[in-house]
């Protein structure tokens, strides 16, 4: 890497708490370095009550931009000059972007599980999808859905402090995306889960559960009888590959997608936004990375 870095390099760099573990360094100097790209990607550990000067910083050094991981992406978005429509409905940033000194703040992970599931040729268009969680990943692949034309989301999250959030990312979707219809329900009531996704075309987990060290021997899913030969079910999880779910999911005569094509695609997105377009070289990176 030090043979390609000079006086034109261009920086960008992963933020949050903690990145030590992250993959995202390796993938992209990988992929600059492939397409001989002038750009370096580093970590920085910054907590979220430093994201306010870790922006500065980046504004100061005239940084091409990056990316920001829990618990930074909502703290982020605050110091945006603009933020995509998908950021704008969630609050939250994953990728941030210098366009010529004005900050410009998106989410891909949304854009990670659409592509992924192209990946695997299938087209939300049209669809009924049903999403367990409330969280950040699941209000992107929602938000994501809903804008890449999903016909139905039906949402289930726990009814905690947090349930009146859902409410209100349901609302913003309904009035971003007139004509969709989105509704939102306990998780915890079985029946109407189960329910829900036996009429969905896709079911998808964007909760913690089934991953590992600790929640891998459950599943979201307490009934499988809500699952079904071609019915398309995805979990967010990606460690392990295959979780609880989508071993029971495989079982009954689903598609399974895993999550970690999700975790690779929205890098690519992101990729392709702080590198002015230019692609990933995704097949390579498959190979190294994902293999």
């Amino acid at each position: 890497m030090e043979a390609r870095i000079d006086g034109h390099t261009q920086l960008l760099a992963l933020i949050g708490s903690p990145v030590g573990h992250s993959g995202s360094p390796a993938m992209h100097n990988f992929s600059f370095a492939k397409l001989g790209l002038n750009y370096v990607y580093v970590a920085l550990d910054i907590p979220v009550d430093r994201v306010e000067e870790a922006i500065k910083a980046m504004r100061l050094f005239n940084m091409k931009g990056g990316n920001v991981t829990m618990p930074d992406k909502t703290e982020a978005a605050k110091y945006m000059d603009e933020l995509s429509p998908a950021a704008q409905i969630i609050g939250a940033i994953n990728t941030i972007v210098n366009d010529n000194g004005k900050f410009i703040g998106h989410i891909t992970d949304g854009t990670g599980f659409v592509n992924n599931l192209k990946d695997h040729g299938i087209d939300i268009k049209g669809k009924k999808l049903v999403v367990a969680g409330g969280g950040g990943a699941a209000t992107a692949i929602q938000v994501q859905c809903a804008l890449d034309g999903a016909r139905e989301i039906t949402i289930f999250n726990k009814n905690d402090a947090f349930f009146a959030r859902t409410l209100e990312t349901a609302e913003k979707i309904r009035q971003a995306v007139p004509g969709i219809v989105v509704n939102v329900y306990d998780i915890d009531d079985t029946a109407k889960m189960t329910a829900e996704i036996q009429s969905a075309d896709i079911f998808a987990n964007a909760t913690i559960v089934g991953m590992n060290p600790n929640l891998a021997d459950q599943s979201v899913v307490k009934d499988l009888s809500a699952f079904r030969p071609g019915l398309v079910v995805c979990d967010a999880v990606y460690n392990p590959e295959e979780t609880k779910m989508l071993k029971e999911a495989k079982e009954a005569g689903c598609i399974c997608v895993g999550g970690k094509g999700m975790l690779l695609w929205q890098g690519v997105e992101a990729f392709r936004l702080f590198t002015d377009g230019y692609d990933m070289p995704v097949d390579e990176v498959k190979a190294k990375f994902y293999s």
